[in-house]
């Protein structure tokens, strides 16, 4: 199967003297696949999406949708002939218009029978055909983002371009809604690009995640990969909390404030290293264990289903998250033990 979009060397700078806002950015997106561009605010995610989607014109680079391009320097295919879908922020619904007519607002082109029976099919996938004599106002946030997304698909494009689509919805609503969108699309077959800067949201939501920073791509692949083997520094502290650690190393292991730890990767001289406070487990001191990372609890976060702990040790502290199985409290003494190898950073 041949790749739908392909994002090669995307370049934009809106001034000549200023820094790209948008340098050397390349992925692929894969039919039937949801990507995510996540990163902080001002990284130049959304303008990747406008670049993709025709709303900005690219310096540098191209864009292909379907081996066909439809951005490069000196060339731009106008927006609406892309065959892109786009849900904004905002949902952008015509009020006056009730959620079959707002559905069938791209449709011009079908015939009456034609477009009522397209209709139907987005309402029923999107389970709005019982409010789809409703007004927008009438209807729940989560409710007129499915309208929004229903809209989107009726003109069946080759790919849907989502917008930090879920930022105005409140957070119980949020993950239930994200869900929701996210099995319509996998049930309608259609491939989608998400921008956000929400870490939970990327890593629920997507298939594949683009951790972009400062304008570029820092690194590409599936929620665990970027979660558990961060490439560099910057990704692994934005995609969660974590321990980041100087180190010196030797083959597979590495000697740090920590102690000795295993690492994933040969590796030789001063490194940096990452691992995930869930890779970590405390034990109390006892004659067995004396010998091991030593440390004192100088503070609890209790979650609920877990609890986070801050560790004093030796030569600094480190985040360590256990079940609400063991339970230690401020000032005891305990021993840091790792779980797994800790990843090594790119400079």
């Amino acid at each position: 199967m041949s790749t739908l979009l392909r994002v090669n060397g995307l370049t934009k700078r809106f001034e000549s003297e200023s820094p790209d806002v948008v340098s050397e950015v390349s992925f692929t997106v894969e039919p039937n696949e949801i990507f995510a561009i996540l990163g902080p605010s001002g990284c130049g995610k959304t303008t990747t999406l406008r670049l993709m989607a025709g709303f900005e014109q690219a310096d540098k680079g191209s864009v292909e949708l379907r081996s066909r391009v439809i951005e490069c320097q000196h060339f731009h295919i106008a927006p609406e002939k892309r065959g892109i879908g786009f849900v904004f922020q905002e949902y952008a619904l015509f009020p006056h218009l009730n959620v079959a007519e707002n559905v069938a607002f791209g449709l011009n082109a079908l015939k009456r029978k034609e477009r009522d029976e397209r209709v139907d099919e987005m309402l029923k996938l999107t389970g709005l055909a019982e409010f789809r004599n409703r007004k927008p106002h009438e209807l729940s946030g989560g409710q007129q983002q499915r309208v929004a997304l229903a809209r989107a698909l009726a003109p069946m494009p080759d790919i849907i371009f989502l917008d930090e689509p879920f930022s105005n919805l409140d957070a119980v609503m949020r993950q239930s809604t994200r869900n929701e969108i996210r099995t319509i699309l996998k049930k309608a077959g259609t491939s989608a690009v998400l921008v956000t800067h929400d870490q939970e949201e990327a890593l629920s939501f997507a298939d594949r995640i683009a951790v972009m920073n400062n304008g570029r791509i820092e690194q590409v692949g599936t929620p665990e990969e970027v979660y558990y083997s961060p490439r560099t520094e910057f990704v692994a502290l934005f995609l969660g909390r974590t321990n980041v650690l100087n180190a010196k190393a030797h083959g597979m292991e590495a000697y740090t404030d920590m102690g000795e730890l295993m690492i994933d990767r040969p590796s030789k001289g001063d490194i940096k290293l990452s691992i995930r406070p869930e890779h970590l487990t405390l034990e109390r001191v006892n004659e067995r264990n004396c010998n091991g990372l030593c440390g004192t609890v100088l503070s609890k976060e209790f979650k609920g289903h877990d609890i986070t702990y801050r560790v004093q040790l030796r030569t600094g502290d480190c985040i360590v998250h256990t079940d609400n199985r063991m339970s230690f409290v401020t000032g005891d003494r305990v021993v840091v033990k790792p779980l797994e190898p800790a990843v090594v950073l790119e400079d």
